[in-house]
């Protein structure tokens, strides 16, 4: 059946209210001592009450066998087709931190990696660095990189050892390849062209990475380079409004989410950093919409870092928190990952 034609003859506008919980990452994998994954050993009466009375099953982001990123994964959450809604990470980096980025504009998000003189990729993410230190260096790169072959170079902070670079110029192509090699103890791998029209934009981030790592050389910290990932355009994409006739708000800390709320046209509430903050701000603007997307970010962080006690704390201190949404009259509470990260 094709949903999106029959959607808008059977939507209604009415004043149910429905809140969408994404613990992002939260997927994992049995520990090795206990057979259990970190949901199966975390103590959240919350949750589970919320299942026992709840239609549970298994959600595929994108097809069967594909492992999706958080940006297909929340997209299709937001009930759009991630195979043909192709969004990159860096235009959502640089929407979820407002940065200014237009049609033509390359955008990208980087990691500040460890790299050693060999290009030899030695901690993907700098040791995760403090969101100040990142400012320090971003400051340092805006003020001697500006721009390359007339092309300007605008590279913002985001959040610990993220960041975002936007391309602005003429004769700009996407089509390039990442020098992320996922993974570490192997080099950094080439920037190269994925067509003729992009064969300028690898050029440029070619450059760009070289200059990038010889001045970070000798700065006081574990960045001394940056990952290339998720070199995409701004696409055009119909509004959630539109397409569901909802008033829709994004409550999420990290910038990236913030991002892809952004793109399908919902509302960005400022909210803290903690699980408290992000329902606090969810109290505040309830009476404001009918759909709310509340996202927690640590679950994912505590996967990445392989800290499956730290995770499971968090699903706990999540738990606790989320006890203050029966507070809230919602229709209908669906609560999810956008895709796992195993601890």
């Amino acid at each position: 059946m094709d949903y999106e034609k029959v959607l808008p003859g059977i939507i209604k506008k009415n004043d149910n209210k429905i809140l969408l919980i994404v613990l992002d990452g939260v997927g994992g994998l049995p520990h090795p001592e206990t057979g259990k994954t970190e949901l199966e050993t975390a103590n959240i009466p919350f949750l589970d009450g919320l299942a026992a009375e709840s239609s549970c099953g298994t959600a595929i982001p994108v097809l069967n066998g594909i492992t999706p990123g958080s940006g297909p994964g929340h997209i299709a959450l937001f009930g759009y087709d991630p195979v043909e809604i192709q969004i990159g990470r860096g235009v959502l980096e640089c929407l979820g931190i407002d940065a200014p980025i237009e049609k033509d504009d390359i955008a990208i998000r980087g990691n500040f990696a460890t790299i050693d003189d060999k290009r030899i990729v030695q901690d993907r993410r700098a040791g995760r660095i403090a969101t100040e230190e990142n400012r320090k260096i971003v400051s340092l790169i805006s003020e001697n990189i500006k721009e390359i072959s007339g092309v300007r170079i605008d590279i913002r902070t985001v959040k610990e050892h993220r960041c975002a670079i936007i391309l602005k110029g003429s004769g700009l192509s996407p089509a390039v390849s990442e020098n992320d090699p996922q993974k570490e103890g192997v080099p950094l791998k080439p920037i190269i062209p994925l067509d003729k029209s992009s064969r300028k934009t690898a050029r440029i981030l070619a450059e760009f990475e070289d200059r990038v790592i010889e001045l970070l050389k000798n700065a006081d910290s574990k960045a001394k380079g940056i990952l290339l990932r998720g070199i995409s355009r701004l696409p055009h994409i119909p509004g959630f409004a539109e397409k569901y006739k909802l008033d829709a708000v994004c409550i999420a800390s990290y910038p990236m989410y913030r991002g892809v709320s952004k793109v399908v046209g919902m509302d960005i509430a400022r909210t803290g950093e903690t699980v408290e903050e992000e329902i606090k701000t969810l109290q505040e603007v309830y009476t404001k919409y009918d759909f709310f997307f509340l996202h927690i970010k640590k679950t994912d962080s505590y996967g990445e870092d392989g800290n499956f006690s730290a995770k499971v704390r968090f699903l706990e201190e999540i738990d606790s928190k989320l006890r203050a949404i029966k507070n809230l009259k919602f229709e209908s509470i669906a609560v999810t990952g956008d895709h796992s990260t195993p601890s």
